[in-house]
């Protein structure tokens, strides 16, 4: 069976993103992207997913991480997408619901070559744009997984349910 991994860098004038990702890995990761909260996420999406994957990134944070979020989101999903290879064997649909304390998260995805992300909340707290967590936003989410969706060919709807708090919400 061939190795689904990828590896590799991406360098603009804003970012330098630096990956390794195996699909067939065990949940271990080493993220530092310098946003706090997507490397936990990050970490977490590996561990779930039962992948390996290593990302380091330096970005101008200075200005602030729209860069650094949207560029990480690109190779990750471009990574994913050479990964998966000729994609044999793998099963193309799937559907969760995930529960994080008091929030509730519903995901279908189809890796079907079409990207797509359709992200909406349809119930609990309704967080603003501006609304933080650690310095991400429920906006900075969207379009991370915007960027991830349009590089891996996946089709994805989420819908955050439920919840209070932003960071169980976007955990979900």
């Amino acid at each position: 069976m061939k190795k689904r991994t990828d590896k590799g860098v991406r360098k603009t004038t804003e970012t330098q993103v630096k990956w390794e990702i195996n699909l067939d890995g065990s949940g271990e990761s080493k993220i530092k992207t310098g946003i706090p909260f997507l490397d936990h996420m990050l970490t977490l999406f590996a561990k779930h997913g039962l992948f390996d994957l290593n990302i380091e990134t330096k970005g101008d944070l200075e200005v602030d991480i729209h860069h650094t979020n949207e560029d990480v989101g690109l190779c990750l999903g471009d990574a994913v997408n050479k990964a998966l290879g000729d994609k044999k064997g793998i099963k193309r649909f799937a559907t969760v619901f995930v529960p994080m304390d008091e929030a509730l998260a519903r995901v279908v995805m189809d890796i079907s070559g079409r990207p797509s992300l359709t992200f909406k909340q349809t119930g609990g707290h309704v967080h603003d744009k501006e609304e933080t967590k650690e310095g991400y936003t429920l906006i900075d989410a969207k379009h991370f997984l915007y960027s991830f969706c349009n590089k891996s060919g996946i089709n994805m709807h989420i819908d955050i349910k439920d919840g209070d708090d932003l960071h169980h919400m976007l955990e979900a």
